[in-house]
């Protein structure tokens, strides 16, 4: 794939007013006159720009809050998330175009991953469901702050198709995906396209922008159990190639595709499915007619990329702006009248900061109240601990904490093979010590205090794993440790976040894995006498030594299956299972359907630390 890189260019500007301030914060930058990668053009004619805002991956945010911690939202980079922030930089854009009056209005488009991610868009699926006639925050939100388009993403069919078409009746723009198909017939289910034909200050015709929604055809492993016998979904470039010449010969000037799907070609399903997961990238490669890409699902942040098209020579512009309201994508379209056609003649794009502006006043009052009920419900009691559980020491020995955290993904695993071929197989599952500080008290339990075990927004899958890959991943994982003489007493630091040349300042917690049996003990110890690669001893599977050969299904996060810490075997398994579901809201509805966690149900000690076959001391 021909590709000149991500940059931002252009050259700060000076506007008058708040606008100016919060665009200048916000990282704010003007093109200058054929910005970007120019595509011809005759001197003198008149050049109008069109900008077209963008967001993706929203998630179901709304504020800048974290519900789980019962804060604002903060990270490494100091990011800020959320609509109502996103909010402020449209209108500061829209201000900033309107006073240079003979612009044309922006556009506002959105690619995908709407109504999942959040206790607020959790609440309005399952408790207090829009299906009951409440308007889902995210379609208020984006309403009231003028959407023009928006994309399906993977996540819109988390919570089934009824959800999901109640959240379209009440959205006041369309929700695209041309390759969302009727299982029979093949055609769209959603609309594929829209036409917007843009007023341009001054001139006898208006700029007709085609815009049409691609979504992710992983929805068919992911959701199967919503979407089978129901909706298929073809390849991007494959629908993109169908698709695009329509959209022009409808009557567009341009044609901006909302894509959630990533850029670089790639596929965390491999070959389960005859289309990849990523492939933006190929289809402004392989597809003539568009122009430029609003890509989501990657959760990247590309200010600006171009890649040249194989059969025009056309520069084709992508943009993407992160996730959660973090960035406002912003894709400004030189475009002269030629032949009395709109043609582009230059194109730029770039990312604006949400985290410089304060959140929207209307937006805020619009669903504060929706806020503080949700705000409620993360806080209110949702069973019982007959037992305190602490993951303060998960790193060094076996933890109820930890064993929880497997049990409710290796209990989801089992109800969902039930029935299938693997359905005979022994489960295990993996889980990491995420955060030290997590804890769950005795007495009453909140949604707040179980989700502080699983700080990750990660997902559950399945694969199948021999017992001689079992024992090389957890030979990897105990790389975590540092080598040791003797039995200790040691300080944590001493065993613990081992340097590795991956790692040069210490494996981090949550690159160290631990792996339990659901119905048996899957029992190991690691020799920290040992060095890296033979330290598993003592492998065995309900109280018989594991085999080479013997088969078991594996539960496990979708970062680990994808590869993040490049741990051996698990990205290439065979995948069993994968819906997509949270882990955390997996135990969160574990907690609420049984009413009380009692560690003595899932809670064994199956692996500890030795040296030379005698345990080690570790004290904090």
């Amino acid at each position: 794939m021909t590709d000149n890189g991500d940059r931002t260019i252009g050259r700060r500007t000076m506007i008058s007013g708040a606008a100016a301030t919060a665009l200048a914060a916000a990282g704010y930058q003007a093109a200058p006159a054929y910005a970007g990668q120019p595509h011809g053009g005759g001197p003198g004619q008149r050049t109008v720009r069109l900008s077209v805002l963008g967001t993706t991956d929203l998630h179901g945010n709304v504020f800048n809050w974290d519900y789980f911690k019962n804060a604002e939202y903060d990270d490494s980079a100091h990011n800020d998330i959320g609509l109502a922030k996103i909010s402020t930089l449209v209108t500061a854009v829209r201000t900033q175009i309107a006073a240079e009056r003979r612009a044309p209005a922006p556009l506002l488009l959105d690619a995908g991953d709407t109504i999942q991610g959040t206790p607020l868009a959790y609440y309005y699926a399952k408790i207090e469901p829009i299906t009951g006639g409440h308007i889902h925050p995210m379609a208020a939100a984006m309403n009231a702050i003028g959407y023009d388009a928006a994309a399906l993403g993977n996540h819109e069919f988390n919570y089934g198709l009824d959800i999901l078409r109640k959240f379209q009746a009440q959205l006041t723009f369309p929700l695209l995906g041309a390759n969302a198909q009727d299982w029979t017939t093949g055609l769209p289910v959603f609309p594929p396209y829209v036409l917007k034909r843009v007023h341009v200050p001054g001139a006898g015709r208006p700029i007709t922008v085609g815009i049409l929604g691609l979504t992710n055809p992983g929805i068919a492993i992911w959701d199967k159990a919503t979407v089978d016998n129901k909706v298929k979904f073809g390849g991007i470039v494959e629908q993109a190639k169908y698709w695009v010449p329509r959209v022009r010969k409808a009557g567009a000037d341009i044609v901006i595709v909302s894509a959630h799907s990533g850029i670089d070609l790639s596929s965390s399903y491999g070959d389960a499915l005859p289309v990849p997961e990523n492939a933006s990238g190929p289809m402004a490669e392989q597809v003539p007619g568009i122009d430029a890409v609003l890509v989501g699902h990657a959760h990247q942040e590309v200010a600006e990329r171009f890649v040249t098209n194989q059969q025009t020579g056309e520069q084709v512009l992508l943009v993407e702006p992160l996730k959660w309201g973090m960035r406002l994508a912003q894709i400004d379209l030189d475009l002269q009248l030629q032949r009395g056609r709109w043609k582009v003649v230059a194109k730029h794009s770039q990312v604006l900061n949400a985290n410089s502006v304060e959140a929207d006043p209307k937006v805020v009052q619009l669903l504060q109240q929706d806020h503080d009920t949700v705000v409620g419900y993360v806080n209110s009691k949702i069973g019982t601990c007959t037992t305190a559980m602490s993951a303060a020491t998960a790193p060094w020995e076996d933890t109820a904490a930890i064993d929880f955290v497997n049990f409710v993904q290796a209990d989801a695993v089992a109800k969902a093979i039930a029935g299938t071929p693997e359905a005979a197989l022994p489960v295990l599952a993996i889980a990491a010590p995420f955060n030290r500080a997590a804890a769950i008290p005795a007495g009453d339990v909140s949604v707040r205090d179980v989700a502080g075990l699983y700080v990750f927004d990660n997902t559950l899958l399945a694969v199948k794993l021999t017992g001689a890959q079992v024992k090389e991943y957890l030979e990897f994982s105990a790389q975590y440790y540092k080598q040791v003489t003797g039995t200790g007493p040691f300080t944590p630091d001493q065993v613990t976040n081992a340097p590795t040349p991956t790692a040069p300042n210490g494996t981090p917690d949550y690159n160290y894995d631990i792996l339990g049996g659901l119905t048996k003990p899957l029992v190991y110890r690691i020799d920290l006498a040992k060095p890296v690669g033979s330290r598993i001893t003592g492998l065995s599977y309900d109280g018989a030594a594991v085999a080479p050969d013997q088969e078991f299904v594996v539960a496990v996060n979708n970062y680990r299956q994808s590869g993040g810490g490049n741990f051996p075997h698990i990205s290439k398994a065979p995948v069993l299972y994968n819906r997509q579901v949270e882990i955390r809201q997996l135990m969160i509805d574990y907690v609420t359907a049984t009413g009380e966690v009692d560690p003595t149900a899932f809670a064994t000690t199956d692996w500890s630390l030795v040296s030379n076959g005698t345990p080690i001391v570790v004290k904090a």
